[in-house]
């Protein structure tokens, strides 16, 4: 890499697997930028952790799913580079989502909108948008789900979306080849967040159900997630590209 401190862009880094992901890295010395949407506290208190890892940190609002916003926040990224002394960054992360519970009954158009916003335009034109501030050599991680695998009722539009972001990653491996960047996709499975109202976390009987359809006998939480991301963007699988790996402890088998 041509930074000597290698540095990463998290969005959706104030809670969850992407705050998991950046606290991973700072543990392998790697400096982040992380994205919040709305939580801005959350963001900062995720900075103050990576700073006392030993990693530096910045937080910069973003919403996925407004591409029209993406132009400033590449220049906000390159003032923070610029401050961190180089013009480039290493490592992607596109992370930050949002849930849905709709059905082929219930779904809208306008949630079919929003759902494509941000897990599929998104990160395609943020990706596309910041590529220009990427080191050769560097290494992407998109979020898929296990849903894009099972068809599980009332994510009729989540799923398929995810599997399109999957579909993406192999294609953005193909073109940034020539490049020498890496581009990955983990698929989460069951994880104990606040995501989709918090219902794997705090819903029991959900909880157990799920549990109950893994090989390993439990749901999964960040920090079950956020190692493989980090250890997907280190050089120890540098020959590891276009693949989707699934962090699901074996649901559905």
């Amino acid at each position: 890499m041509a930074n000597k401190t290698p540095i990463a862009i998290i969005t959706g880094g104030s809670r969850g697997m992407g705050r998991d992901t950046a606290l991973r890295l700072a543990q392998r010395s790697v400096s982040s930028i992380i994205t919040y949407n709305e939580r801005r506290g959350a963001a900062e208190g995720v900075v103050s952790d990576i700073r006392a890892a030993g990693a530096d940190a910045v937080a910069l609002q973003l919403d996925v799913g407004k591409a029209a916003g993406f132009g400033d926040f590449a220049a906000r990224v390159r003032e923070v580079l610029t401050g961190w002394g180089t013009e480039r960054f290493d490592y992607l992360v596109n992370n930050a989502g949002t849930s849905s519970s709709a059905t082929l009954v219930n779904g809208t158009e306008a949630e079919l909108d929003a759902q494509f916003a941000v897990h599929f335009k998104g990160p395609y034109l943020l990706t596309q948008t910041l590529l220009p501030l990427m080191n050769d050599r560097g290494r992407i991680v998109n979020i898929s789900s296990g849903l894009a695998r099972i068809a599980f009722p009332g994510r009729t539009i989540y799923g398929p979306m995810k599997a399109a972001v999957e579909a993406l990653t192999r294609y953005m491996a193909l073109e940034l080849g020539p490049r020498r960047i890496a581009v990955n996709v983990v698929a989460p499975g069951a994880i104990a967040t606040d995501f989709s109202g918090g219902i794997v976390r705090d819903n029991p009987d959900v909880n157990k159900a799920l549990a109950s359809q893994t090989a390993l006998g439990r749901v999964g939480g960040p920090e079950d997630v956020g190692p493989v991301i980090a250890a997907l963007l280190s050089d120890d699988f540098g020959w590891v590209n276009a693949q989707r790996i699934e962090v699901a402890g074996g649901i559905q088998i």
